[in-house]
């Protein structure tokens, strides 16, 4: 593994390539659910000072029309990134009255379905597909996995950086197609080494117990409110979250483009008994969008995605057939309860550098035995990480212990990481795979381990302790006057927004049962 990665190290500064990532470009997708002060789910639609869910550029929804989502470019400087997002936290604080902004990924207290409020997006074609889409959500795995909030981190080697490297490895392919195979690369090696990422990051390891109804799914209980894993990293990303049983079966291959979405194509084209049995249209209603395996790609849940910018109304398979793998977007990280936006610069300093070297790595095709070593590694991580005698299984299905593989992981990321700073004047990025490093060795200091220590010390259920801290972040950001001028772009684009929204609905001359049908006739 090292040798390979210095080798290309080596051959890019070689090249005078390191100085091309400056060019990378990252954004971030930030999900925050707006909830009462008594700790429930708000009930209040969108607040139309933030402008229309649909159509505004930085602030949507996600799920639930209080799951609210914020939006950035992409930038140069990850720092660019994170302050636009603190902006936009800052802006919705000072629309919202007397709600909050949840800082855990994990949500409230969950009153059942019903006080998950399913997003609302008016009456345009576009806007009631994307709430039937949501309706078949519900149908299909009910609303509480719905209501977790995380952060996407979205990422792109620039062209010319991506052209020296295919240089340095000799292939004569077009640029779109080497560009695809490399970033598929980076994404099965991300598959392999991506429970760094939970380990490291992961800010879940306890629940309020009314997300499973009170059901006690093998946890321990703290008090008589909260279930929670004492070496858990991150239930958001475990059996109770994103990694659903629904999808277990999903086999969505990420060997190459081709594969990848053939695949993902079968999902969306084949229908499914137990969907079946639910029905599109039941008594003139709207269940689902129709009752294949998936309904559309993005109801596909995964650590890391291949993205295509796509055209308007163009389907994300049709835009990989087309433009080939622009970006990736990583989708593991937890909301930091510690960081006021959920997240900071040196965290994403860190997935960098291990982007970077997933990409330089050798990176094998995945076969179905590797994919169940990965997914009992990212499984076993986020329920367990932090247990000292844990133990994974390497590509190989050979037996290591977590700290020595991470060990080894962040000696190969030393030289991506010097690859990195070549770019700037005080090495950031050696120093954040430093500073992370001794969460490996001191696992007391992983956020997840944070969590349950000030629970402890503050005698608090899950609950109270995700309220006192979503207090202490509204002190924050109301504390500090929004600048005029940001004021005046932020209310421009709310109003901007809803306008175009009003525009979409006026123009639509279209019944929505012929809209779905054209949509899903452009299959790829």
């Amino acid at each position: 593994m090292n040798d390979s990665v210095d080798s290309r190290v080596r051959s890019l500064c070689d090249a005078q390539a390191q100085d091309l990532l400056r060019d990378s470009r990252k954004g971030l997708e930030k999900e925050s659910l707006r909830v009462s002060r008594d700790g429930t789910i708000a009930q209040s639609p969108h607040p139309k000072a933030l402008g229309s869910a649909l159509c505004h550029p930085s602030i949507t929804t996600d799920y639930s029309e209080a799951l609210l989502e914020f939006i950035t470019p992409p930038y140069h400087y990850t720092g660019d990134a994170v302050s636009f997002l603190t902006d936009l936290h800052r802006f919705t604080y000072h629309n919202i009255g007397d709600e909050l902004l949840w800082a855990t990924s994990m949500p409230c207290i969950v009153g059942g379905d019903a006080s998950i409020p399913i997003a609302e997006y008016g009456s345009s074609n576009v806007g009631r597909m994307k709430h039937v889409y949501r309706r078949g959500l519900d149908w299909r795995y009910g609303r509480a996995m719905q209501a977790i909030a995380g952060i996407h981190f979205n990422y792109s080697f620039s062209d010319e950086f991506m052209a020296a490297l295919q240089r340095i490895e000799g292939d004569t392919r077009s640029q779109k197609a080497f560009r695809s195979d490399a970033y598929f690369g980076l994404i099965r090696n991300f598959q392999r080494y991506g429970w760094l990422v939970p380990y490291l990051f992961g800010a879940s390891p306890a629940i309020c117990r009314s997300f499973t109804h009170g059901e006690n799914l093998c946890f321990r209980e703290w008090g008589p409110h909260t279930f929670y894993e004492p070496w858990g990293t991150s239930l958001r990303m475990s059996d109770i979250g994103y990694k659903n049983n629904a999808q277990a079966a999903l086999a969505v291959s990420y060997n190459d483009l081709d594969s990848y979405v053939d695949s993902l194509t079968a999902a969306i084209s084949t229908e499914d008994p137990e969907y079946a049995r639910i029905g599109t249209r039941v008594d003139g209603e709207w269940r689902q969008l129709n009752t294949n395996v998936l309904q559309i790609e993005n109801e596909y849940y995964s650590f890391v995605r291949p993205k295509a910018i796509a055209a308007s109304g163009e389907r994300p398979t049709t835009a990989l057939r087309r433009a080939g793998v622009e970006y990736v977007e990583i989708r593991a990280l937890d909301l930091d309860p510690f960081e006021p936006v959920g997240v900071d610069v040196t965290q994403l300093q860190f997935l960098e550098i291990l982007l970077l070297f997933c990409l330089l790595a050798d990176s094998p095709p995945i076969d179905a035995h590797e994919q169940g070593h990965i997914n009992h590694n990212q499984g076993l991580v986020a329920r367990q990480g932090r247990d000292p005698g844990l133990e994974l299984q390497r590509c190989d299905g050979s037996a290591v212990t977590l700290p020595q593989w991470a060990g080894e992981l962040f000696d190969a990321m030393a030289g991506p990481a010097a690859l990195l700073d070549a770019h700037t004047d005080d090495a950031p990025y050696t120093a954040a795979l430093r500073a992370f490093r001794a969460r490996v060795e001191h696992p007391e200091l992983t956020p997840s381990a944070r969590v349950l220590a000030e629970m402890r010390e503050h005698d608090e259920a899950f609950v109270e302790f995700a309220m006192r801290i979503s207090r202490t972040h509204e002190t924050t950001f109301k504390g500090v006057p929004l600048e005029p001028a940001l004021r005046e772009r932020l209310e421009a684009a709310a109003r901007e927004s809803l306008a175009e929204q009003a525009a979409l609905e006026a123009a639509d001359d279209m019944p929505f049962e012929e809209y779905v049908a054209r949509y899903f006739g452009n299959a790829c």
